[in-house]
């Protein structure tokens, strides 16, 4: 069983329920052995006004400020495995594609790039200008993952914290660590309309 080691990115869109989500089951996880928690200025205010508390009390999380450009993922020597920008600004997407490294957050995720480790940034925007999609196809051309923070209903939500784990199950799955999750299966496809 891999140790992983993945940073989370909390920045200035709304949803940082996501990244609370996310946080927890990478903590509850036996193959992640740590967590690095930045904030940017604006996604800590957005977390406060959202009422959410991401990472609070989790001995696998380490929190960094988002100004120290000496923390290790800052380095393309660091062993961090992957990154995930939970939400993701279009602000921030946008100078992550143009390798604009004002922070820590868009050195890790330059590092992340450089290194050919796995970036994934999780945008909640709507709707999206010419502007997002190119910087979104760029980030794909450079490695990126995009993966829009587009809950699904295939698994009958029965309230909102269930409809974004939809979204955080996704994301797990591309950081290839295992769990119970939603699979879609022969109880859930067209026929189960037929049953009621």
């Amino acid at each position: 069983m891999r140790d992983h080691r993945i940073i989370v990115a909390v920045t200035g869109a709304s949803g940082p329920i996501y990244a609370r989500l996310l946080v927890e089951r990478l903590v509850a996880s036996p193959e992640v052995a740590r967590i690095a928690l930045i904030f940017s200025d604006c996604g800590r205010e957005v977390a406060e006004y959202e009422g959410v508390t991401v990472g609070a009390g989790h001995s696998k999380v380490e929190l960094f400020d988002n100004g120290d450009m000496f923390a290790p993922m800052a380095s393309g020597s660091s062993d961090w495995d992957a990154m995930v920008v939970i939400p993701c600004s279009m602000g921030t997407l946008g100078r992550i594609a143009a390798g604009v490294s004002e922070g820590l957050i868009g050195r890790a995720a330059d590092v992340m790039l450089k290194e050919r480790r796995r970036l994934i940034l999780v945008p909640r925007e709507t709707p999206l200008s010419l502007i997002h999609l190119r910087n979104m196809a760029a980030l794909t051309e450079c490695g990126a993952v995009i993966a829009t923070a587009a809950p699904s209903f295939y698994s009958r939500p029965a309230s909102v914290e269930e409809l974004c784990m939809s979204v955080v199950e996704r994301i797990l799955s591309l950081l290839d660590i295992g769990g119970n999750r939603f699979r879609w299966g022969a109880e859930t496809d067209c026929n189960l309309a037929k049953k009621h």
